[in-house]
């Protein structure tokens, strides 16, 4: 079975810095394209940053040069490292993942990847 479980999210003053992690099971990550999102209480999942299969990485332009996707293939590990982090960033987050996917060169976050695989997401509060 496909799984993803997202951490480290939590509460942190502005300006500073969390880094989430999906552990991701059932297959390799380094194969899938992948995402982060986050659904502020009371309005509309939006995307944070995707890679595509070959790493090739999109940032939503509110967090370009503050939040960082990354991943570790060896541990079957995506990560998110957000610094400089401000109130508007408070959100539920969640992981998400699949075998379908486009170069990132030629998609958006949205369009990069299928998603039928996502986490249960994980607190982001930032005061």
């Amino acid at each position: 079975d496909v799984q993803l479980v997202e951490s480290g999210g939590g509460s942190v003053q502005a300006g500073g810095s969390l880094r989430l992690s999906c552990t991701l099971s059932g297959y390799r990550v380094s194969d899938y394209c992948v995402g982060w999102f986050r659904q502020p209480p009371g309005k509309e999942r939006e995307g944070v940053a995707a890679a595509d299969v070959d790493g090739a990485k999109i940032y939503a332009d509110s967090v370009k040069g503050r939040f960082t996707i990354s991943q570790d293939s060896a541990k079957n590990i995506l990560y998110l490292q957000m610094d400089s982090l401000k109130p508007e960033d408070s959100a539920m987050y969640y992981c998400a993942s699949d075998s379908a996917c486009l170069p990132a060169a030629i998609a958006t976050i949205d369009s990069v990847c299928d998603y039928n695989y996502s986490g249960q997401g994980t607190q982001v509060t930032v005061s």
